[in-house]
């Protein structure tokens, strides 16, 4: 049996087939899972009662998480003069405008993870579009990355801003923290996110909208939660 194998079966011995548990229970769950040999990541995936394939029944936006994510995200700022500088102070890794978008045509350069620009340089940027859209990497006005706040875009990028949205099987999956975090940090992520989620209800949805909730490490095998409404 390979060591990925063993490692699911005997994570698979914690969960009780069937059973939907308590957030804080099923976190304390997968927390007692077999460790990978880095600090895996938490991951929340909620099923929604909702249609993606309807304009009236999106789900999407940003949030900061309480504890932020565990992870530093390297941001990149496409901006011009003061915008520029505002950028630089607020901690941006990488500042400029047509030169970088050059440097990512030219040399297939991807070393950040996330990019925000201010809304004059989305017409340079459209000359890369195919290149970013598939990475997911192209700036958005919806998830706070078209902006001419750049202090604000940097400021919540660096305290762990996370983008929600739905899949095309109407599946939210989020990052809520590093296995590290422990039970009360990774608690307060879950329900931050949840809340956020369930606010985010859009009005012409119809039926049960939680349907249901599970949460997983990187290497671990995922627990059911109860989706309680």
């Amino acid at each position: 049996m390979s060591k990925m194998s063993k490692r699911m079966t005997e994570a698979n011995k914690l969960i009780e087939v069937g059973k939907l548990y308590e957030a804080k229970e099923a976190i304390e769950i997968a927390l007692k899972m077999p460790k990978a040999k880095f600090d895996e990541t938490m991951e929340m995936h909620i099923k929604l009662g909702v249609d993606s394939k309807q304009a009236d029944q999106q789900v999407r936006g940003v949030m900061v998480l309480p504890n932020g994510t565990g992870k530093t995200k390297k941001v990149l700022v496409l901006a011009k003069g003061d915008k520029a500088e505002q950028a630089k102070a607020a901690g941006a890794d990488f500042v400029g405008d047509d030169d970088m978008i050059q440097k990512i045509q030219s040399e297939n350069w991807f070393e950040y993870d996330v990019i925000v620009a201010t809304p004059d340089m989305m017409a340079s940027l459209g000359r890369i579009a195919k290149i970013l859209g598939p990475k997911g990497l192209m700036p958005n006005p919806k998830s706070g990355t078209v902006t001419m706040d750049v202090t604000k875009a940097v400021t919540e990028i660096k305290a762990g801003k996370i983008e929600y949205r739905l899949d095309k099987n109407n599946i939210v999956h989020c990052p809520i923290g590093k296995v590290s975090f422990g039970v009360d940090k990774l608690l307060e992520n879950y329900n931050a996110l949840l809340d956020t989620i369930i606010k985010a209800k859009p009005a012409a949805a119809k039926g049960t909208y939680l349907k249901s909730i599970a949460i997983s490490t990187t290497m671990g095998a995922g627990v059911k939660i109860n989706p309680r409404q």
